[in-house]
């Protein structure tokens, strides 16, 4: 009989991607959502993206959409802006550069460590020609320099990987190109060079919106590859949260 049952249950899933936020502050945030096991939730991760698949299940395809809905809405309300797309076919790249186009938005790109990673990223997207201005690859102090208008006093204090560097770096970008906001990644990706001096896996990202900039610091795990891998993906998810985070104070601002 139970197996009988079982051939009758329909199911119905929902799929969330996230960015910002790491799976086990999502496994805390929903737990007791879905502590009953209907739905379940299978969490997973790569680069610094993470999904989560809900799944509920009923006799009816219906009932289990029922089942599913209120657990999706509730979610939704709680994790809210970390989650940027439920469309399982839209990566990150494409929500962000589908931001920007959506609100004429310009934008300019200062890479060091990642190389032209993230503008290729972005280059990935259709139609991404009509917001990207330049891409700055200034892998060397002298480029920082020369192409951003980093200070040298601030590479000899605080060295190229640095706060201090990548918001100069940023607003150097956004003011060379002429842009609307920038993104701008600095770090050591690896391998340690042996001195000592270099703590592999430390990485700024500026994020600059119309002058006002932001900058975080990251630690990441891994190798060369996934390190770089992991600042292009925290980097789009910074750009998305500052605009965001702009667009809803300028509608605001005219109520």
């Amino acid at each position: 009989m139970a197996d009988e049952k079982n051939l009758e249950e329909k199911s119905a899933e929902a799929l969330m991607k996230l960015v910002g936020i790491d799976p086990e502050k999502i496994s805390d945030t929903i737990s007791d959502l879905i502590q009953s096991g209907n739905p379940s939730a299978e969490i997973s991760e790569k680069n610094g993206e993470v999904h989560l698949k809900l799944t509920a299940e009923a006799t009816e395809e219906k009932s289990a959409k029922k089942v599913l809905k209120p657990v999706v809405k509730e979610i939704k309300s709680r994790l809210g802006e970390m989650i940027y797309t439920t469309d399982e076919n839209e990566n990150l790249e494409n929500s962000v550069v589908r931001l920007l186009r959506e609100n004429h938005f310009t934008i300019t790109t200062a890479e060091s460590c990642t190389g032209g990673l993230f503008t290729g990223r972005l280059v990935n997207v259709p139609g991404t020609s009509d917001i990207l201005k330049e891409g700055f690859i200034t892998y060397s102090d002298r480029a920082k320099r020369k192409y951003l208008g980093v200070h040298r006093r601030t590479l000899e204090k605080y060295t190229a990987v640095s706060e201090a560097t990548a918001k100069e770096m940023a607003k150097g970008a956004c003011a060379a190109a002429k842009a609307d906001c920038s993104i701008a990644i600095t770090g050591y990706a690896g391998p340690d060079d042996g001195s000592g001096t270099e703590p592999v896996g430390l990485v700024f990202i500026a994020c600059c919106v119309h002058k006002k900039t932001v900058v975080k610091e990251f630690d990441f795990d891994g190798d060369r590859q996934s390190i770089r891998e992991q600042a292009v993906t925290e980097a789009l998810s910074l750009l998305r949260l500052c605009l965001l985070q702009y667009f809803s104070e300028v509608t605001f601002s005219k109520i």
